[in-house]
């Protein structure tokens, strides 16, 4: 549109121009300000009649104005153009011009020819009023009156004419307004005017906007703010938030530890609202000393230690006073509560105590009295009290805050010898405080516990041959009592063994239980020993336990075996005769030793020590057989010598030799048979096993008389007995003893020898066959007697069966023990007497 309407422009004045051709001098053209780049003013070749073909020729040129280049021609068209913007306030700065005309010369050369140009610029509303400050400050004190006028700062536009400045508008508000005011230069201003009272403490700040508009179509404004403050004056007194105030302080706060701080409020500023607090007349010393007042910002804080037993409420009254000329002051009541600290320990204390007691106390007796007490109140100062579950004592309440400790069960040295009984109490408060007491109860001992060995029954093995006076063991008691009640005295409680008594065998230590051997045992006599020991203490009255002591003699190695048969006299040699034609394996005699040690001790073997052909003879090494292990040669040499060993199976073994000369004979003989009794000193009866043999004995042998009177009867009708024939096998052996046992001969063709018991008197009896074919032989061989004759003779006979009844009591019951079972003895009368009967009643044709 700026454009158009400087086409307008140009095209009037050129017309004015050619018009006015012949009497201007001065080409005139008028544009508007802020045209566009480019846009078109003037053909200025056509204005001043100049030739457009001869323009580029002739180096048409426009001046710069200002140093700057506006406008330049189109060589080509002839036409001035814009070349930068031209802004009209840029060039009049000066609102009293009311024209603005920028100057330019044209200049062309050949020939040379200049032109003045006037381009009068014309003012559009480009430029919007404004304000030299976007801000204006005023103070004005709360005490102005109504209509006092304030100047403003006015607005300014560098437009002119209409397009300036024309009124001011301000914002809305109830204490001010404007009145505009025109001044000689026509310019506009405008003044501010108080309609209202002012009050700073309702509002001390007003904040306005002014307004500038100017006359242009359409019109622009410009504003700025009006920011009124509101000066103080003291027309307000310092306020409390309340009259009064109640503050919960805990005893014991750390000193300087802020209480309470009190804010009064001044509704004036400056000077006016500094406030200075102060303890008023009424504030007791006491209060001033435990607390301290900060004048300036009004902060109560802890000036001393603080104690709720000492006081429980503080009271002050604070005054706040202004600094203004005419000071003007307020004030409010404080009231501080202390409030209670579990601070205080409770305590305890023993009123009464008993100590040592005795252990058998009666249950509920009372053995303590304690009080508690704690300074705190409320559930700071509410108290239990307790002792551990474990003890055997209870707390009973007899009073206020008063207890008794109670015994509740039965009290025993000997498990607890002393009670540290710690009664501990502890108040109810958060957190709850205790403490403790600590007493110690010692117990009396009283004698109320027997002495107690740690067996009920000892078994004390001692080898036999033990020295006189050996230790065999300590047999210690232990009694838990105390003192007299603890000292034990230990003897032996007499008892008769086969009318010895115990204390000739044994003898204990009455102090330290130890106990001695007085002799020396032989297992081969006793075996062991069962008798009691008693431990007693020296209180009143004293009590006392026995144990069992069960000796047991162990067997040692101290007999060497005794070679029993083939007897002979000490240091002989046995000599034997055999017939040279002798089987194989026949045997030719046997060994038998005996040991009087145990079982294990006792258990012998046999073999050669010396033997002149080893092809000959052969030795059981556990039953002493000695048999032929071929027949003998006409190599063979006639005499045989023979040395057998026996040893034991002890540790070490002890052992016994025998030597046998066998020599071999042609002639056959007559078998016979010898019974040998070797005296052996062996005591196998004792006490009630005796007794009871005794009585069994006479019993079967009342017996065994009944049924000989019966065999007599009948040997008398038996007849005579023809004599044995002569028997290819047959031995002599020569002793220097009494045969005196009858000889058994059988149909087998061996030899045997059996040994067959140790009798009561020391005897062995040793039974010996004849050879196959003979009968029964009832003899008697007198010294140096050769062969055995058959009697047949009712004398015989009777002989005979009277010699088996001894025989078979010898061989059947003095063998046993004297700890056999009762069993044993009976088993083996009924064996004998059958034995007796085939012996004495069947008739010897039968066999």
């Amino acid at each position: 549109m700026n454009v158009q309407r400087g086409i307008r422009y140009v095209s009037f004045f050129c017309l004015l121009s050619i018009v006015f051709k012949p009497t201007l001098s001065v080409t005139h053209y008028s544009i508007p300000e802020e045209m566009e780049e480019g846009s078109v003013v003037a053909n200025l070749a056509a204005d001043l009649g100049l030739d457009l073909k001869t323009l580029s020729e002739r180096k048409m040129r426009l001046d710069v104005a200002s140093n700057r280049k506006y406008l330049d021609v189109n060589k080509n068209t002839g036409e001035m153009y814009i070349v930068e913007r031209i802004d009209r306030e840029y060039f009049c700065t000066s609102k009293s011009v009311t024209t603005c005309v920028l100057k330019l010369d044209a200049t062309i050369e050949n020939p040379v020819r200049l032109f003045n140009i006037e381009l009068e610029i014309m003012d559009i509303n480009d430029n919007a009023p404004h304000f030299r400050r976007d801000t204006m400050h005023l103070d004005i004190s709360e005490a102005t009156t109504v209509g006092e006028r304030f100047s403003l700062t006015n607005a300014v536009d560098p437009d002119t004419g209409s397009n300036s400045v024309k009124t001011y508008y301000l914002s809305e508000n109830d204490h001010f307004s404007i009145e505009i005011q025109t001044g000689r230069d026509g310019s506009k201003f405008a003044d501010l005017i108080l309609k209202k009272a002012l009050d700073r403490e309702e509002q001390a700040v007003h904040n306005l906007i002014l307004t500038a508009v100017d006359g242009g179509v359409p019109a622009r404004s410009g504003t700025a703010s009006i920011i009124v403050r509101v000066l103080d004056t003291n027309d307000n007194s310092p306020q409390f938030e309340k009259e009064s105030y109640t503050i919960n302080l805990t005893e014991n706060s750390p000193i300087g530890s802020l209480v309470v701080k009190l804010n009064a409020k001044d509704a004036d500023e400056g000077s006016n609202s500094d406030i200075v607090y102060s303890f008023s007349l009424y504030t007791s010393e006491k209060t001033q000393d435990t607390f301290s007042l900060n004048p300036e910002n009004g902060e109560i804080r802890v000036k001393e230690m603080i104690n709720f037993e000492d006081f429980k409420i503080y009271t002050m009254e604070i005054i706040a006073t202004d600094k203004g000329a005419n000071t003007l002051s307020g004030k409010c009541k404080l009231m501080i509560l202390i409030t209670d600290m579990n601070d205080n320990h409770p305590q305890i204390s023993i009123k009464s105590f008993t100590s040592p007691v005795k252990e058998d106390i009666a249950v509920g007796t009372v053995i303590a009295v304690v009080s508690v007490s704690d300074k705190d109140s409320g559930e700071n100062g509410q108290i239990d009290i307790d002792i551990s579950d474990e003890l055997p004592f209870t707390l009973k309440e007899s009073s206020d805050n008063y207890y008794e400790l109670v015994v509740s069960e039965p009290l025993d040295r000997e498990k607890v010898p002393e009670y540290d009984i710690t009664f501990t109490v502890t108040d109810r408060g958060k957190p709850p405080l205790s403490d403790n007491e600590t007493m110690t109860l010692e117990l009396l001992d009283i004698n109320d516990n027997v002495p107690q060995f740690p067996q009920s029954f000892y078994t004390i093995q001692v080898v036999e041959n033990n020295a006189p006076g050996a230790l065999l063991s300590s047999l210690t008691a232990h009694d838990p009592d105390l003192h007299e009640n603890q000292y034990l005295v230990y003897f032996i409680i007499e008892k008769e063994i086969a009318n010895t008594s115990m204390s000739m065998l044994f003898s204990i230590n009455p102090e330290n239980g130890n106990l001695y051997a007085l002799k020396t045992f032989d297992y081969e006599i006793e075996k062991e020993f069962l008798f009691h020991i008693e431990a007693r203490d020296s209180g009143v009255p004293p009590l006392s336990s026995n144990v069992t002591v069960h000796i047991i003699i162990m067997d040692q190695n101290d007999n060497t075996p005794l070679i029993v048969s083939p007897w002979r006299a000490h240091g002989s040699v046995v000599e034997e005769k055999i017939p040279r034609s002798t089987d194989k394996g026949t045997l030719i005699a046997k060994v038998i030793a005996i040991d009087t040690d145990s079982v294990h001790n006792s258990r012998i073997t046999y073999q050669f020590l010396q033997n002149t052909d080893a092809t000959l003879f052969s030795l059981d090494q556990y039953n002493g057989e000695i048999r032929t292990m071929r027949m003998f040669s006409y190599r063979d040499s006639r005499h045989q010598r023979l040395v057998v060993i026996a040893k034991d199976n002890g540790e070490p073994s002890l052992s016994a030799t025998v030597t046998i000369k066998l020599s071999t004979v042609e002639t056959a003989l007559k078998t016979y048979a010898d019974l040998t009794e070797v005296p052996l000193e062996y005591d196998i009866f004792s006490d009630l096993n005796l007794y009871l043999v005794i009585g069994l004995g006479s019993v079967s042998f009342l017996l065994l008389i009944t049924i000989l009177v019966t065999i007599v009867l009948k040997c008398q009708k038996a007849k005579p007995s023809k004599a044995a024939p002569p028997c290819r096998n047959s031995v002599i052996s020569e002793r220097n003893s009494t045969i005196a046992d009858s000889t058994l001969v059988s149909n087998d063709a061996y030899w045997y020898s059996l040994f067959l018991a140790e009798t009561r008197k020391g005897k062995l009896v040793v039974r010996q066959p004849v050879p196959k074919g003979a009968r029964y032989i009832v003899s008697s061989i007198p010294r140096s007697t050769g062969l055995t004759e058959t009697s047949d003779s009712a004398a015989s006979t009777l002989q005979f069966c009277a010699q088996r009844v001894a025989v078979h009591q010898k061989t059947v019951l003095e063998p046993l023990r004297h700890d056999a079972p009762l069993f044993q003895y009976v088993f083996r009368l009924c064996h004998s007497s059958a034995l007796i009967f085939l012996y004495c009643c069947v008739p010897v044709s039968s066999f």
